[in-house]
């Protein structure tokens, strides 16, 4: 026994050594372990994602890897939810609306827990929108572009960085207008995001006064409808379709002659470029023959890639994004890849929720809530999600990222054509101004209104050379040929001013009357011709010329010699000399001085005082006014001291060269500075897609939701209300009409049922009517 005990209690003791030494061990590991991977700490936050990698739009095939790209840059940033690890769960919804269904139904009910739904193409976030609000999710969309979805009623929480797919529509009636033409056609695919597109064309082309004649719709094949296009003889004509559907048409259009110099067909641009050359077992035409029948189309598509060389949220540029992006697809062809286009837009829109979510960490814990701590039946942390989302504001590699009050994103359109097979940019257009420019001329330089900068720089240019023959005298020409050289001064000078100033002074002359109207003539402020600028140019020029005309004929220009007092040379000379100094004069040199420093001296007071009023104005019709304004002031200043000062220097030829020429090369030197540097500047850092849109959302109206479309759709919305209050007080007037005719009416037949109560029966006694004491006439009266 004492022998067993022994044994027992070593074998006991060794037991417990061993569970001490593995405790040790076991932690020592998870100490070390924890240390290299300190992101087992996180919490982690699901996504539930639907990225369609067939279908209509596979357009997951580019933006899944872009989204997965922000998710490992957001999850090791340690200022961007340090506490928490972002995981992206996503199916492949095949842009298909029932595979979507069934989809939605895996993602709500089975763990774990998602906290923000991120659908793709149209019809399936659609779907998803409209059902995430019984489940307090928040839904942010990538890749959808239905007009639809810009219905806060119907998507409460709804959020897109693709911009809606009537941004389109503008662009595609500044150019029937642009090129008159009054009568279009359209050919659909019977989806929603086209149908409801179509609905906002036809009302814009119908405010327009265009008329769409043909109007015609397919499901799945488009023969019937490309037929009858060209039986109704449709010449301009829109096509709403997805990429494989575009196939199809296309090689209908080639069976039908639809295509030519005789037809423009305008398309949606987020195609891929080659998208006319794919294979497609569905079609059966050639490459070659699709190729023709393609040509010379018209695309508008939504600028999606920031142009500008910034650094935003991500800490990477645009083209660092497509680099790494291009690395992630391991080699594929991006015209072959779908959704390389709108892959910018998956990665902000992942960066976008990264932030909002950062931004409600601090209210909700304020609350004692956590983001971990979200379920489906938790308003409030939906309630600040939306908040932080409706608020976003940063940069984005897809240009400046901020929601409208509907939940989408604003963006510029580009128009491009095919051109000898390869897409090539035309224009582009700004919905929020209404500036339709060219491609090939900087829409920062064209607001600046380039020909009349080029007159600046003329005027300028003649200006300068002024300068050499007012150092010209009679020992470098001959005194038959000064009076030449006299007038040659006085043109350059007369007219260099006139071009330089006289193009500052219209700007400057065109703000100031448009900006200070009435507040019913605001709308007229859009509105800017640019042959009344040039024409005001043009009278001050000819103002200028016919005066310089009028004095060249009537009173010209000669040598005049101003003779000084004798002087005795050094030495022992028995001679004396006399100076001489010649002029440039005439009979009445004082009055035609006068005429031309008194008109010039108030043009040059005036636009001072323009200027002056105008400097807190902002247009983006002539976004160089400031510039023009301090121009002016300077060319002012130096006009104002020069003259007089020249006039009393006059006898000192050195002094008065020196102080003329001086003023002269300073006052064009700062005018060419102040007007053309910040154009250079702009062109060389900026490059020439920079926008007056991004400008302003950089500024403080980016903190504040994009305050200016907000007000621009209420804008929209209270004109509707007034139009249905007009509406309701007219049918109101109706009523009153109709209610005081009646009661006039009644008025006439009282007195003829009083007599009738007085000629019948008296009552009976106890004041009742029985059934016996009722005859028809008392049963008139009282049933009326």
């Amino acid at each position: 026994m004492p022998t067993m005990a022994k044994l027992s209690w070593q074998h006991h003791s060794r037991g417990r050594r061993l569970v001490s030494t593995s405790y040790f061990v076991l932690a020592t590991l998870t100490l070390l372990f924890s240390w290299s991977c300190p992101v087992l700490g996180k919490k982690k936050l699901y996504i539930g994602a639907l990225f369609p990698m067939s279908g209509g739009w596979p357009g997951g095939q580019a933006c899944l890897p872009a989204a997965q790209m922000a998710l490992d840059l957001v999850n090791k940033r340690t200022d961007i939810l340090p506490d928490y690890e972002l995981e992206l769960i996503y199916y492949d919804s095949m842009c298909d609306p029932g595979e979507a269904t069934k989809l939605l139904y895996d993602l709500l009910y089975t763990e774990p827990i998602k906290i923000v739904l991120m659908p793709g193409c149209s019809s399936v976030s659609t779907l998803v929108a409209e059902a995430a609000r019984m489940w307090n999710l928040i839904v942010l969309s990538y890749g959808s572009s239905s007009p639809a979805l810009s219905n806060r009623q119907r998507f409460p929480t709804f959020f897109r960085t693709h911009p809606s797919a009537t941004l389109h529509n503008p662009t595609r009636v500044q150019l029937f207008q642009k090129w008159k033409w009054t009568k279009i056609a359209t050919i659909q695919q019977t989806t929603e995001v086209f149908t409801s597109t179509l609905d906002d064309l036809e009302q814009r082309v119908k405010e327009a006064g265009i008329e769409i004649s043909v109007r015609q719709s397919f499901l799945t094949d488009p023969a019937v409808a490309v037929k009858n296009l060209k039986r109704q003889d449709a010449r301009i004509i829109v096509g709403l379709f997805y990429e494989t559907e575009a196939r199809k048409v296309f090689c209908e259009v080639y069976k039908e002659k639809l295509y030519g110099k005789k037809y423009v067909w305008f398309l949606i641009g987020w195609y891929a470029d080659n998208w006319f050359k794919i294979k497609d077992p569905s079609i059966n035409c050639t490459v070659e023959q699709m190729t023709e029948a393609v040509e010379g189309h018209v695309t508008t598509e939504i600028v999606m890639l920031n142009p500008e060389t910034v650094r935003g949220a991500s800490n990477l540029t645009s083209q660092e994004f497509l680099a790494q992006l291009m690395s992630k697809l391991g080699g594929k062809n991006p015209e072959e890849t779908g959704g390389f286009q709108e892959a910018p837009l998956a990665y902000d829109a992942v960066w976008a929720l990264a932030l909002a979510l950062n931004k409600t960490v601090g209210p909700l814990k304020a609350k004692g809530r956590r983001l971990e701590d979200f379920n489906y039946n938790n308003k409030d942390i939906t309630a600040e999600i939306y908040r932080a989302l409706n608020t976003s504001s940063f940069e984005g590699v897809s240009g400046h990222v901020v929601f409208d009050a509907q939940g989408s994103r604003m963006a510029w359109t580009l128009i491009e054509q095919l051109q000898g097979g390869s897409y090539k940019k035309i224009g582009y257009f700004d919905m929020t101004k209404g500036n339709l420019s060219w491609y090939g001329n900087d829409r920062y330089i064209q607001n600046s209104q380039p020909y009349l900068n080029n007159m600046t720089a003329v005027g300028c240019m003649m200006a300068l050379a002024a300068v050499f023959p007012l150092g010209i005298d009679g020992l470098h020409v001959r005194n038959s040929q000064f009076p030449v050289v006299c007038q040659f001064r006085l043109w350059l000078l007369g007219l260099g001013f006139s071009l330089a100033y006289g193009s500052m002074f219209t700007k400057i002359w065109w703000v100031h009357t448009v900006f200070t109207k009435k507040d019913e003539k605001k709308d007229k402020r859009k509105h800017l011709e640019p042959w009344k600028l040039y024409a005001t140019v043009g009278v001050l020029l000819v103002i200028d010329i016919l005066s310089l005309m009028v004095w060249q004929i009537v009173d010209p220009l000669h040598i005049t010699v101003e003779k000084f007092t004798k002087e005795a040379p050094k030495g022992d000379v028995d001679e004396l000399i006399e100076p001489l100094l010649q002029h440039c004069s005439s009979e009445k040199m004082n009055t035609w001085l006068g005429v031309v420093y008194g008109y010039k001296g108030l043009l040059l007071l005036l636009g001072i005082f323009l200027a002056y009023e105008t400097k807190s104005v902002s247009t983006e019709k002539i976004n160089d006014h400031r510039a023009v304004g301090m121009a002016i002031y300077n060319v002012s200043v130096l006009c104002m001291i020069t003259a007089p000062v020249t006039m009393i220097l006059s006898s000192k030829q050195d002094a008065s060269f020196a102080f003329a020429s001086l003023a002269i090369i300073f006052s064009v030197y700062i005018t060419l500075v102040v007007l053309f540097v910040p154009k250079m500047r702009r062109l060389i850092t900026r490059g020439e897609w920079q926008s007056d849109q991004q400008e302003t959302m950089k500024t403080g109206s980016s903190t504040n939701n994009n305050d200016e479309e907000k007000s621009r759709q209420l804008e929209r919305e209270n004109k509707e209300l007034q139009k249905i209050i007009q509406e309701k007080e007219e049918r109101v007037s109706e009523l009153r009409n109709q209610l005081s005719e009646r009661q006039a009416l009644r008025s006439r037949k009282r007195p003829t049922s009083s007599n009738q109560n007085h000629s019948s029966p008296s009552l009976p006694p106890d004041g009742k009517i029985n059934r016996n004491s009722c005859h028809p006439g008392r049963l008139q009266l009282l049933y009326k």
